[in-house]
């Protein structure tokens, strides 16, 4: 898979990466211990959640098959981090995590980037009918029978779609703030307790035996975004004076 993956990469010029929902961790160890030792690899995982996404999946597959979001990315994390490689891969996260607080637990986990599915396609007229497979979505988000996708107004649709995303955007700003951080990629796991079902409360980093060393970015990147940030609040109090 390296030598394809290195082949894609000398013939794009592009980032190639891999995504995969989580069962069988042996295979992450193998690929991070061969990435430290060979110097070359993949330049982004994507991790998908057993929670299923859109709903094209079959339903027995995402009833059944692979991990939760949060012990995906926490065992991947942790394998990676073993071997001193969670800093040379960006971590791409998946699986219902398009609310503010997923997303930035998410981050807490170590990702650096989140990929949303179903709340767009909601925001653009999505019912979860779990036809995608099929070709018959009843609201032409995903089919190509034109009748279908006559349906979609892409004005109306775009513009909803638009309001989302800025409204995420917004909400994982002021719940990173809430925490004391100016970005959500500073909020660290301390900053989270899971509660379970008998109202017991565990912190992030017991739950899912990580290191706040191995999941907080490193100094200079922090100081970067510290920087940008404190830009930013400088320019959003001179456009309100």
């Amino acid at each position: 898979m390296l030598d394809f993956v290195e082949r894609l990469a000398e013939l794009s010029g592009l980032p190639i990466g891999i995504k995969s929902a989580i069962g069988e961790i042996q295979f992450w160890d193998d690929l991070a211990k061969r990435m430290s030792n060979e110097k070359r690899g993949v330049d982004y995982i994507a991790i998908d959640g057993g929670e299923g996404g859109t709903g094209a999946a079959p339903l027995t597959f995402c009833d059944h098959v692979a991990f939760p979001f949060k012990m995906a990315m926490a065992r991947v994390h942790n394998v990676f981090a073993k071997h001193d490689m969670q800093e040379k891969v960006v971590f791409v996260g998946a699986g219902k995590l398009g609310f503010p607080d997923q997303t930035l637990l998410a981050f807490a986990l170590g990702c650096d980037l989140v990929a949303v599915g179903r709340e767009a396609m909601l925001a653009i007229g999505c019912i979860q009918a779990q036809q995608c497979h099929s070709g018959h979505c009843p609201t032409g988000v995903a089919t190509q029978r034109k009748w279908l996708i006559a349906g979609l107004d892409p004005t109306q649709k775009s513009a909803r779609l638009a309001n989302y995303i800025v409204t995420l955007r917004k909400e994982v700003l002021e719940l990173s703030r809430a925490c004391g951080q100016p970005h959500p990629a500073l909020v660290s796991p301390r900053n989270f307790e899971i509660i379970d079902e008998c109202f017991r409360g565990r912190s992030l980093l017991e739950c899912f035996q990580l290191n706040p060393e191995t999941t907080r970015i490193n100094q200079k990147d922090e100081e970067e975004i510290r920087r940008i940030m404190a830009l930013d609040s400088g320019d959003a109090l001179n456009l309100r004076r």
